[in-house]
């Protein structure tokens, strides 16, 4: 799948910023995470973040908020050095003078937010309030990379008329599947789907009503208090993504990943 051209102001993307929660610890990638944040794992020589920023800027999508926690300054280093070492440049040794070539850089709006070192998922974008427009936002993870289709997200968000739409997925079951025909093994499948189970594939959808169901704070947690309830107060749509979606828990993960990556057959790189 391939992301359209550029949109016009009319096309259901236009406009919608996105939160990208960049601030936990990451703990089951402890081999990773000790000396930078989770989002910042290389996929490819580029961070996890970028790979996410990428998608949404194929869709059209330009101003992010990223939730800064655990090892923010990594980020920050990494956006401020972004377009000074981008692409060919001449130096003079003698005078210190730069003079850089021609080429091609990304038209995003970065805000880097510090949102507290033990914040909450919910609680990250309740401290973001202020910042978000009064339309629709989107919020995602900074570990989830899939080949989603923001556009029909939209509208599939907006034909429904609730306060949130969440994206569900079934990734791969992490083993081998086995399928019996009594003692005999009659199919052998590498990388199962996890059965008919969904599960919470971030890029959720949300409108400025969301915000009113955060206020408990740093505390607050999307997936244990914000989303539950809107469920039951059916208000919460589901967009069932049948495409690829991977979260980098794991090494075995990021050894995945990379291995598409230099192979050229990465699902995710919807970018021309």
């Amino acid at each position: 799948m391939r992301a359209p051209d550029e949109p016009t102001a009319s096309h259901p993307v236009a406009g919608v910023p996105v939160v990208i929660l960049a601030g936990g610890l990451g703990t089951r990638l402890a081999e990773e995470t000790e000396v930078r944040p989770k989002p910042m794992v290389e996929i490819g020589e580029r961070p996890i973040l970028w790979h996410i920023m990428k998608h949404f800027g194929a869709w059209g999508l330009r101003e992010f908020f990223v939730a800064l926690g655990y090892k923010g300054e990594v980020i920050k280093q990494f956006f401020l050095d972004y377009h000074t070492l981008t692409g060919s440049m001449t130096v003079g040794t003698a005078t210190g003078g730069v003079e850089r070539h021609a080429r091609q850089t990304e038209d995003w709006l970065v805000h880097l937010m510090e949102t507290g070192q033990l914040s909450n998922t919910g609680g990250r974008v309740h401290r973001l309030q202020q910042h978000l427009s009064p339309g629709t936002f989107i919020v995602t993870y900074g570990d989830g990379i899939s080949d989603v289709d923001i556009g029909k997200l939209l509208r599939f968000h907006r034909s429904h008329g609730k306060l949130a739409t969440v994206t569900a997925v079934r990734p791969p079951a992490r083993y081998g599947g086995l399928f019996f025909d009594g003692d005999l093994v009659a199919a052998f499948t590498e990388k199962p789907q996890a059965g008919e189970g969904w599960i919470n594939g971030g890029y959720l959808v949300l409108e400025p009503g969301v915000l009113d169901y955060l206020r408990g704070g740093d505390d607050t947690s999307l997936e244990g208090d914000v989303l539950p309830r809107l469920a039951a107060e059916r208000q919460l749509g589901g967009y069932r993504h049948d495409g690829f979606w991977q979260c980098v828990d794991t090494l075995r993960d990021k050894r995945q990943l990379e291995a598409e990556w230099q192979s050229g057959t990465a699902p995710w790189k919807i970018w021309r």
